[in-house]
């Protein structure tokens, strides 16, 4: 067991210097590697949460000016409605308007037939009895001068 243990202390005292390499190998690794590497990491670790922030900032704008474009869109449309519906009762009263000024027309013209066909009447009443107390002359002149007195002159109407 002591020689062993000998074999064990020289295999130790030989590792000695494999471990020193070893830490200064570690050592040299985490200073010309690891810090550089992690540093690079944290700066890209770093712009990439800024990135998705900004990407995050971006996307709230662009959400709340679509927002915006619909409001304003919708207030458009409303403001089309209401001058179409402008437009259609202002239609409907110039309909209206000309309607009654058509019907107004038509009434006086239907008033001035009226007077012209009663004015037409009374001229063709008066023509007819004019026309009537002349024939009725005639034929009481022509009775007379059939039954033998000679011609009469009447004169008067009804």
């Amino acid at each position: 067991m002591e020689q062993t243990l000998k074999q064990l202390g020289e295999l130790l005292l030989g590792a000695i210097p494999t471990m020193v390499l070893l830490l200064a190998l570690y050592g040299l690794y985490h200073v010309i590697v690891h810090k550089p590497l992690e540093a690079v990491l944290a700066e890209r670790r770093k712009r990439t949460q800024g990135a998705a922030e900004q990407a995050r900032a971006d996307i709230a704008v662009a959400a709340q000016r679509a927002k915006d474009y619909e409001t304003h869109l919708r207030e458009a449309q409303l403001a089309i409605f209401k001058a179409l519906d402008n437009r259609r009762k202002q239609a409907i009263e110039t309909r209206a308007a000309a309607v009654a000024q058509a019907r107004e027309r038509a009434q006086q013209q239907i008033a001035q037939a009226k007077a012209q066909v009663e004015q037409d009447a009374a001229s063709a009443r008066a023509t007819l009895e004019q026309d009537a107390d002349r024939i009725a002359n005639q034929i009481i002149g022509t009775i007379l001068q059939a039954a033998g007195s000679g011609p009469v002159a009447v004169v008067g109407g009804r």
